[in-house]
């Protein structure tokens, strides 16, 4: 049994989504970031970072905060959508590397002033506007003629997907990446990515790209 504290955000959902295509029981804690529980001692004493997602594990007590730490432990715990060859599991781990300190910050960045504050600070909007595009070109160009990031379906599609999917707020049209938006429809299309998203409540409908 795993235990996931969580919110509606990227982030959460990259793990819930890994969760549901593993198949396996977990329960899913709300960490309403918009109230500061993520600063309670309790969540805290899980997430010293004080930032969701968290995981505890209660088959072996591990606690474990990050969302790109998280994935890599299920994978690897479920021998699932990570490679065991030494290759191809570099390849995963460089992309999901990329999404960390890549498409995440960044677009993150771009919610942040293009979304909830526009107007504020054109200079922050443009930098991130322009590096997000710049990221979504690298995304389009590794996709071109790829059903997957590497060579099959694994953790680095799951960790980039949920970012993707908030396209709007980075002032980005799928339409201009079709390499990327075949690729996020086609994600799209799995059940477990479906439930996922929805974790730990309903949000409205997923943007269809």
């Amino acid at each position: 049994m795993i235990d996931l504290y969580t919110w509606t955000t990227p982030n959460g959902r990259k793990v819930s989504i890994l969760l549901e295509e593993l198949g396996v029981e977990y329960t899913a804690h709300p960490i309403n970031i918009g109230k500061d529980e993520q600063k309670t001692p309790e969540f805290l004493a899980i997430s010293p970072n004080n930032k969701i997602p968290a995981i505890v594990d209660r088959e072996t007590d591990v606690a474990l905060m990050e969302s790109g730490a998280i994935m890599w432990y299920l994978a690897d715990k479920y021998n699932k959508f990570l490679p065991t060859d030494s290759t191809g599991r570099a390849r995963v781990m460089e992309w999901l590397m990329w999404q960390m300190g890549g498409l995440g910050p960044m677009a993150g960045q771009a919610h942040h002033f293009l979304h909830f504050n526009p107007g504020k600070a054109p200079y922050a909007e443009d930098r991130y506007r322009t590096e997000v595009r710049r990221l979504y070109d690298v995304l389009n160009k590794r996709l071109t003629g790829r059903d997957y990031i590497c060579d099959e379906y694994s953790i680095a599609d799951m960790a980039i997907w949920p970012w993707v999917s908030r396209h709007e707020w980075q002032q980005i049209s799928l339409e201009e990446y079709p390499s990327v938006r075949a690729w996020y429809q086609r994600l799209l299309a799995r059940e477990a990515v479906q439930k996922g998203y929805h974790v730990p409540k309903v949000m409205g409908e997923i943007p269809q790209g």
